[in-house]
């Protein structure tokens, strides 16, 4: 990214905890999990790796995300407008709001700043800061896995 970007002093962003990033809207519908992310989910549920993939992953065009409900249109382990896999959550949801689709200004205000109430809130991210962020949901696509589901035997 270039360093005369229309973040150069930082954004504000705190979690309020609303949950309205974990709901679906449009084309921010699925939670994609690259492998490490499975990985730390499975070791969150003392799962094996196959066993967690098999209960919690779809494929999606050959790469991983979470399963939905066609019912519900929020994440599945949204509780109470909570994370009850916080400290395993995906890289997704870990590097949102900076994901570099939406760190161009008009994209950020509106996909981002009308839609998220931590924005302008709280820690003051640097532009080093952002750019980290944004590089590590980068190399999390990077890594995503076209594989299929494995079968486990039962």
């Amino acid at each position: 990214m270039k360093k005369g970007n229309w973040y150069n002093k930082g954004l504000k962003f705190q979690c309020q905890g609303s949950g309205k990033c974990c709901i679906s809207r449009g084309e921010y519908g699925y939670v994609y999990l690259d492998k490490n992310d499975r990985i730390n989910m499975a070791k969150f549920f003392k799962l094996r790796l196959g066993e967690f993939t098999k209960k919690y992953c779809v494929s999606n065009e050959g790469y991983y995300r979470l399963k939905t409900s066609p019912h519900e249109l929020e994440c599945l382990f949204l509780k109470d407008n909570k994370c009850s896999i916080y400290s395993a959550r995906p890289t997704q949801c870990r590097t949102w709001p900076f994901w570099p689709e939406v760190l161009q200004a008009k994209t950020w205000k509106k996909e981002v700043a009308q839609f998220c109430p931590g924005v302008g809130k709280g820690k003051l991210y640097t532009r080093k800061e952002i750019e980290a962020i944004a590089h590590e949901q980068n190399l999390s696509e990077l890594l995503m896995d076209k594989e299929p589901l494995p079968k486990i035997n039962t």
